[in-house]
């Protein structure tokens, strides 16, 4: 019926049955034994074997939580969190529903970002699953941000349900029925080179032609402004401060921006392409967005070219060539001066990233590490003293 126990300073109270009229004071009585037993001023009410209650039943959690105000129930079923809803309790308490548990192992990974992976559990469905195993407030915050844009008119996938993934964490469900990653579609020959640089630069083209208000989306400028501050204890002063001064002067953009922007994370689905992966949408200028874009085909392989097929699944090579389409079709220009120009102002950005990324994650204590940093140094202190401005 009733079972308590501490962890972590909290007090798990697991409830079992159902509450009605007829137990509600038996209930009751048991839970109040459980808390005079184990004093704690945080309650978790876990609901995952609770399978009903009552009105009876709603007035025993009420007094709980008047009794302890630190009262939250977790895994609460689909008919119970109803209830809870339409009386109120989700605007007095913490309510959290019950997930679905998916398993992905042995699925098909067919995308990566910096914050999870996206899985296909079938044809009809796939799963984004969070490396942080606490994401519950990552995932609403990316469903928010997955709206914005897709009532700004950009096509996007947009997450129906929350799951519990086995083994830990959490994860996002999407529909997507018969649809392949722009990835696929180049691998398997479906499309060529050209026509899925042109696909996936028309796509970037209509995010970015997209403004937003400055409190729906991250300013991606303020997000740079860290990293190139960052890197002042590990350039020479000069360097260090021109880099940044350069992204200091990159004029405020409301223009929307994927921030995490390659071929894994387009899926082609009846012959319309939609964005997956939003946790990263941000606004800004298209430069922060061409940075990670080098990131992705250039400067996460610059060590080693194998990077490449292990992130996105094509060789080195091609990435060099899909990048160098995309500024052609991006920049509108076959002029190889100015292409060359804006990929050094995208170098700049995306190597102040992946060297403070690298240094973050331990990289000083490895020997890729370190030839990944001692490039990202090399390359910057080349390029920052010949570029006036970030900007183009």
């Amino acid at each position: 019926m009733v079972q308590g126990k501490m962890e972590d300073g909290k007090l798990i109270i697991s409830l079992f049955g159902r509450i009605d009229s007829a137990n509600a004071a038996e209930y009751e009585n048991k839970i109040q034994e459980v808390v005079q037993a184990n004093p704690a001023q945080t309650i978790v009410v876990d609901c995952e074997k609770l399978d009903y209650a009552t009105s009876a039943g709603l007035r025993v959690i009420l007094r709980l939580k008047k009794s302890v105000d630190d009262t939250s129930l977790i895994n609460v079923n689909a008919e119970l969190y109803e209830i809870f809803d339409m009386t109120g309790f989700t605007d007095m308490m913490s309510i959290q529903k019950a997930y679905r548990v998916f398993s992905v192992e042995g699925c098909e990974v067919i995308g990566e970002g910096a914050n999870g992976k996206v899985y296909r559990i079938d044809r009809d469905t796939i799963v984004k699953v969070y490396r942080n195993p606490d994401a519950l407030p990552e995932i609403q915050r990316e469903r928010e941000l997955a709206r914005t844009a897709f009532v700004a008119g950009v096509p996007t996938a947009i997450p129906y349900d929350v799951v519990r993934i086995e083994g830990g964490g959490y994860g996002s469900v999407f529909e997507l029925l018969n649809a392949t990653s722009f990835v696929k579609l180049l691998i398997k020959g479906e499309k060529t080179l050209d026509e899925v640089a042109e696909m996936s630069i028309d796509l970037l083209k209509t995010i970015h032609s997209k403004t937003v208000a400055p409190d729906k989306m991250p300013d991606m400028k303020a997000v740079a402004l860290d990293w190139a501050a960052f890197l002042k204890d590990y350039l020479p002063a000069e360097q260090a401060d021109k880099l940044y001064a350069l992204v200091e002067a990159v004029p405020e953009d409301m223009h929307m921006m994927h921030g995490d922007y390659h071929l894994k994370n387009i899926m082609f689905q009846n012959g319309e392409s939609l964005l997956i992966d939003m946790d990263t949408l941000c606004h800004g200028h298209p430069v922060f967005e061409l940075a990670s874009m080098y990131n992705a085909y250039i400067g996460f392989s610059a060590i080693d070219k194998s990077h490449a097929i292990d992130f996105l699944g094509i060789d080195y090579d091609t990435c060099c060539k899909l990048w160098h389409k995309s500024l052609e079709l991006y920049l509108g220009t076959t002029d190889e001066s100015a292409i060359r120009s804006v990929e050094e102002k995208a170098a700049i950005i995306g190597l102040t990233r992946l060297m403070r990324r690298t240094i973050r994650r331990d990289g000083m204590n490895t020997d890729e590490g370190r030839q990944l940093i001692d490039y990202c140094k090399k390359t910057l202190m080349e390029l920052v003293p010949k570029v006036d401005t970030l900007v183009f």
